[in-house]
């Protein structure tokens, strides 16, 4: 009998999920995806370690080890989403917000249409943001971005094509 529940322990520790190898393997990629969202890299950074913390303290509760970047994924769209509503409340009346100065790497990298186009993007419903965000930034597709945003398929499509529409009257582009 001990040696079988030894042996069930040891399994189930075989199927956690090694936190410290998805954070090595994709935290700069989700750092991105945040930074697209909040507009300033400290707070990207502050909003993934904090998704990976919560998900570090409850990884013995993961039903399913495959799932656990979605999981991260969401989690870091959640963050993004508190920290736009308290900067929201915040700054309810004041000038919109506007991300601070990029570095100067950053400046150098970025040409001046991808700036109008970032800009353009954070002009749109948070919704849409999302979903071109996950699309275009994180390259996932509408399975994927389904399941982080946690709607249907058929919605993350037509959210993308919605927001598609909306970014090309923000910039200005005939379609």
């Amino acid at each position: 009998m001990e040696v079988e529940l030894l042996t069930q322990q040891e399994a189930l520790a075989r199927q956690r999920v090694d936190v410290a190898s998805v954070f090595a393997e994709h935290h700069v990629g989700l750092v991105r995806l945040a930074l697209i969202m909040v507009g300033d890299q400290a707070t990207a950074e502050d909003v993934v370690q904090e998704a990976f913390e919560r998900t570090h303290a409850g990884r013995a509760r993961l039903r399913d080890a495959d799932k656990m970047l979605t999981y991260v994924r969401s989690a870091v769209l959640n963050g993004c989403r508190s920290v736009l509503r308290r900067r929201a409340t915040v700054f309810k009346r004041a000038v919109p917000y506007e991300p601070p100065v990029w570095s100067a790497e950053s400046a150098v990298l970025m040409g001046e249409e991808r700036r109008e186009v970032l800009l353009a993007l954070r002009r749109l419903p948070r919704r849409q943001r999302e979903a071109l965000t996950l699309r275009y930034y994180v390259d996932l597709t509408d399975q994927e971005i389904a399941e982080t945003m946690r709607i249907s398929a058929g919605t993350a499509r037509s959210t993308i094509a919605r927001g598609l529409a909306a970014l090309a009257r923000e910039l200005g582009e005939d379609s």
